[in-house]
């Protein structure tokens, strides 16, 4: 099986953040994941991940004003100076947490710009967010979204996602194949996954439709976790679900490998 790490955004909601930790970690998880740490200090993050024997597997860049419906300003023209600044605090928070990746949110297409202009901001603002995290031995992640969930989301297939990292031409910028996004959007998963592993660099799943427990929905996915592991897949796969009722009452899914590997 693959190395499962709880998403402490969704995942133990019925603690709050701090705790969560604690949470996943009774449960037999031993990486998180989670969208944004900017409002809580990175020390009592790093604090429990220590203490409870976690490892930080992904957190998101700014997405800029999240409360207003930002989801990420790498396409936006005229944010780039702003970008920069998000990209050194979250350098700053991964250098404590010790997570090797970071997730870029390419936003929301402004209908007053042109796509080929918001690419080239795109393309520019992740060429810049490769060279500085490489200094930090940090890989970029982008993420196809599905437009159900985030109308008008810049990015929501893989082969451009792949190509933009082949344009972009940085060994550590990275795919994050999101499997709940790319079912909705364009399925296939085990082709995609077996023709683009190496372009790969973390991992997500939720149940498709309605974003539940993996066990739940049209998703098969104990044959795509031994897909996973047959091709040799390494990194982390992040449990991006809402749990359809509490969290730990939802994993039969994975209680017997959380068991084994305790």
């Amino acid at each position: 099986m693959p190395k499962f790490a709880a998403n402490l955004s969704m995942m133990y909601n019925e603690v709050d953040f701090l705790d969560r930790f604690a949470a996943a970690a009774e449960d037999g998880f031993k990486g998180v994941e989670f969208l944004f740490p900017y409002s809580y200090l990175v020390g009592d993050i790093r604090a429990r991940l220590d203490r409870h024997g976690l490892t930080q597997a992904l957190f998101n860049c700014p997405p800029g004003d999240w409360a207003a419906g930002e989801r990420g300003i790498a396409c936006l023209p005229g944010r780039e100076d702003e970008f920069r600044r998000g990209m050194e605090r979250a350098l700053g928070y991964a250098h404590v947490l010790g997570n090797q990746c970071l997730h870029v949110m390419a936003g929301v297409q402004p209908p007053e710009h042109e796509r080929a202009q918001c690419r080239d901001v795109y393309l520019g603002n992740l060429d810049y967010a490769a060279r500085q995290a490489a200094e930090h031995g940090v890989t970029i992640l982008i993420e196809p979204i599905n437009p159900r969930d985030m109308p008008g989301y810049f990015l929501n297939y893989q082969d451009d996602a792949h190509a933009i990292c082949r344009e972009v031409g940085a060994s550590n910028l990275k795919v994050l194949f999101d499997l709940y996004h790319c079912q909705i959007v364009e399925g296939d998963l085990a082709t995609k996954l077996k023709r683009d592993l190496h372009g790969i660099g973390h991992m997500q799943i939720a149940g498709v439709p309605e974003r539940h427990e993996p066990d739940r929905g049209e998703v098969h996915y104990p044959y795509l976790f031994r897909l996973m592991d047959e091709l040799g897949y390494q990194g982390w796969v992040g449990c991006e679900y809402r749990p359809k009722a509490g969290t730990s009452d939802g994993l039969n899914w994975i209680n017997s490998w959380l068991l084994s590997n305790a």
